[in-house]
């Protein structure tokens, strides 16, 4: 959705109609009505806070831990790790916290000398362990086994992976009555 001024309205709607934006599909409809209600709940913008928060702690962690990030930390649910220094790809890194159950992307750094597919970089979000339930003392735990697999690779496998079992069984996915 665009917001924005009469003067832009008809450049903007050409711009995206027909091609972009597509036809008035009642199920697109419906979820950004169902998206905008929930954007308007005290809920939302407490979660919003939060996600940032833990993010903020997340970026100080592992800045502590000798972790470069893109942007020396974040103002966001989000950060870019620069791995040049470290010796490994983001695409080695990625597979390796994938082992340990923490999901990061691969991605690139600004003036990347490794190709989109390899990089020297990850991205790390907090929206979803935010939406767990996770504080900011348990981005200090995420932020510190994420240090140590950089930082030891292979060697922190095994620890990483428990800590991380140990932090998902206090925030699991469903609660257990809604499945039985």
């Amino acid at each position: 959705m665009i917001l924005c001024k009469e003067q832009w309205a008809k450049k903007i709607d050409s711009a995206v109609f027909p091609g972009t934006q597509g036809g008035p599909l009642m199920h697109i409809i419906a979820a950004k009505a169902v998206c905008f209600a929930e954007a308007l709940r005290p809920e939302f913008a407490q979660y919003q806070k939060q996600t940032v928060a833990n993010a903020k702690t997340l970026a100080d962690t592992l800045t502590k831990n000798g972790i470069k990030l893109v942007s020396g930390g974040t103002d966001n649910h989000l950060m870019l790790v620069d791995l040049s220094d470290e010796g490994i790809s983001g695409r080695d890194i990625e597979k390796m916290l994938d082992e340990v159950h923490i999901t990061v992307n691969k991605n690139g750094i600004p003036f990347d000398k490794k190709s989109p597919f390899v990089t020297s970089g990850i991205r790390i979000g907090t929206p979803s362990v935010t939406t767990r339930g996770m504080m900011e003392a348990d981005m200090v735990t995420i932020g510190e086994i994420i240090a140590d697999v950089i930082k030891n690779r292979e060697e922190a496998l095994d620890r990483s992976s428990k800590k991380v079992l140990e932090l998902t069984k206090r925030f699991p996915l469903y609660e257990k009555d809604i499945i039985d």
